[in-house]
């Protein structure tokens, strides 16, 4: 039998889901002359797409309006390696992050940390760590990842 507040939280997260889903479209005019420019690739279309889409383009737009010029090419060049990526690379890459979003800040924190201790070894070290990797097998991998997890 489920709690009374187990079904009192479950309506409110049922109802407040249905009016995400149904929030209303931005339209195109209400968008500022800033957010007009960087999004003129959308504007044909603009109205057909969902509302939760064009709040995240939005979003981006505003971040996009942020950057310096030295930020904008980055992201210019990331779009570039991501488009020439295969769909399966695609979609590792997006299991992978999914993955990342679950775990724990302390865990999240945890892995940033080693990512830069990493990217701050020199290259020829950093190309022996890749190469021991891949020569482990996956249950090495395996107790790899529990003993960096466990530290």
């Amino acid at each position: 039998m489920i709690s009374r507040g187990v079904t009192v939280v479950l309506g409110m997260l049922l109802l407040a889901s249905a009016c995400i889903a149904h929030a209303d479209p931005t339209p195109w005019t209400a968008l500022t002359p800033r957010e007009q420019a960087i999004l003129k690739p959308f504007k044909e279309h603009w109205g057909d797409l969902p509302p939760q889409r064009q709040e995240r383009l939005r979003k981006g737009a505003r971040r996009w309006a942020d950057m310096t010029p030295a930020q904008r090419e980055r992201v210019r060049e990331r779009f570039k390696r991501w488009r020439q990526l295969t769909p399966e690379q695609r979609d590792r890459i997006r299991q992978r992050f999914n993955r990342y979003q679950a775990l724990p800040p302390e865990q999240q924190e945890r892995l940033r940390r080693r990512y830069q201790w990493f990217r701050s070894l020199p290259p020829e070290r950093r190309d022996a760590l890749r190469q021991r990797w891949r020569n482990m097998t996956p249950e090495q991998r395996r107790a790899f990842r529990n003993r960096q997890l466990n530290r």
